[in-house]
């Protein structure tokens, strides 16, 4: 079996870590979760449902952009967010897949452990 590089490892799972560290905070998530009811909205928006700075929502709105779990359409003079449902759902698709491989691996080990033991 070949050996995967530790630079191939970083790169096969760099979405995945941009997109979980984008919901590390937890008003990025209050975001999504505000954003996902409507169709767009602007920064001004956002700013009076979470009464935050207007720079700090931007630099919030600007992290789930890059991650690509919002997508940004500029509209006159301001911006419209949405929620990149897609992008979202593959993110969870994700996380549940390392979640089953190391449930899966943790039985593995557990059943040759016990296998040791009673052999």
């Amino acid at each position: 079996m070949k050996h995967r590089s530790t630079s191939e490892f970083c790169c096969a799972h760099a979405p995945m870590a941009l997109g979980l560290a984008a919901l590390s905070h937890p008003a990025r998530i209050e975001i999504l979760r505000h954003l996902s009811g409507l169709d767009a909205s602007c920064c001004k928006d956002v700013v009076g449902h979470l009464r935050l700075a207007q720079s700090t929502v931007s630099q919030h709105l600007k992290v789930l952009v890059e991650a690509g779990l919002l997508r940004m359409r500029p509209e006159r003079q301001s911006s419209r967010y949405e929620v990149d449902v897609e992008a979202l759902k593959a993110l969870s698709d994700v996380l549940a897949e390392l979640a089953d491989a190391c449930a899966a691996a943790r039985t593995r080990s557990d059943a040759a452990s016990e296998g040791h033991l009673n052999g």
